[in-house]
Parts: structure tokens; C-alpha cells; sequence
């Protein structure tokens, strides 16, 4: 751990370099910004501001709904992340639809055929959401569920 002297002039020197710091990234982290990763989720939401938000904002709650033990993680520049002992899945928004990837998608089973994304790789599979649609929450929380006790039993060994 660095004295505070130190950590400040390298805070101001990555400032100085980079210019002023963006809380959505690392350096933004590195530069005296310390938003967690569910305020940087919350942000998204909030900036947003369509059904896109509304959409990623229900599916979060499914998330944690369905997993209280969930970790919320921010990660590849912006990507909101669900984790427990792995990751579950992403919420990744796009012009047009909030994909919701599956980190091991491939080998849960989706008796209600909820991915439809995604389908042609060997590890992950996705759910398109687009505007509009209904989300199937019984069989998402199923999914979710599943991805976790595949985690565990991953970590188990």
C-alpha cells in the first residue's frame, strides 16, 4: 500500500497524462473516482433513459431475485456482470435489444427455449430482448439457477 502522498500524485499524474478521469473505466477508478460496480450498473440504467433501461433494470432484479448471494460486477469497459463463483451471465445493451449472454449457456438445460441468441458456439448462449417483448420470468430465474449450481459445482472441485 502506497502512502497517501503517493497514491495522490499518481492519481493527479494519470490526470495529467489521460486527462480528467471517466467513471466508467479503470483508470477512471485509478484516478480517485469509486463507484461501485452496482452504482456504475444503476448509472447505465439511469443514462439509458428508454426501454432499454426499463429492460435491464427488470432483468437485474430477476438476477438478484433469483440468486440474493449474486455479485454485481463491471467489466470490459462497461458491461454489467452477474458472479457467483463464475460468472452467470451479462447485460448487454445495443441499439435494438438488451442481450443477456450466459457465460456457460451451452450447458444448461432451456426446457422453455428462452436463448435465441448465440445458439451456434460450443460454451454461451444469449437472450435477445426487444422492445416490447414479455420476459418469461419463471423460466429466466430457472436458467439463472442453473448457471449458478453449474458454477458451484465447478468451484466445488
Amino acid at each position: 500500500m502506497l502512502p497517501a502522498f503517493f497514491a495522490d500524485f499518481r492519481a493527479s499524474l494519470i490526470e495529467a497524462i489521460l486527462g480528467p478521469p471517466d467513471p466508467l473505466t479503470t483508470i477512471g477508478r485509478m484516478a480517485g473516482k469509486t463507484e461501485t460496480p452496482s452504482e456504475l450498473i444503476d448509472g447505465r440504467i439511469k443514462e439509458l433513459g428508454d426501454w432499454r433501461g426499463e429492460m435491464l433494470s427488470r432483468l437485474r432484479g430477476i438476477v438478484k431475485d433469483a440468486d440474493p448471494e449474486v455479485v454485481e460486477e463491471w467489466k470490459w469497459r462497461g458491461v454489467p456482470t452477474w458472479e457467483h463463483d463464475g460468472i452467470i451471465c451479462t447485460g448487454e445493451t445495443y441499439k435494438n435489444v438488451v442481450k443477456m449472454t450466459f457465460a456457460k449457456g451451452a450447458s444448461l438445460e432451456d426446457p422453455s427455449g428462452l436463448f435465441n441468441s448465440s445458439l451456434e458456439g460450443n460454451t454461451r448462449r444469449a437472450i435477445d430482448f426487444r422492445e416490447g417483448d414479455e420476459v418469461d420470468e419463471k423460466a429466466l430465474k430457472g436458467l439463472i439457477r442453473g448457471a449458478v449450481a453449474l458454477n458451484e459445482s465447478k468451484a466445488k472441485r
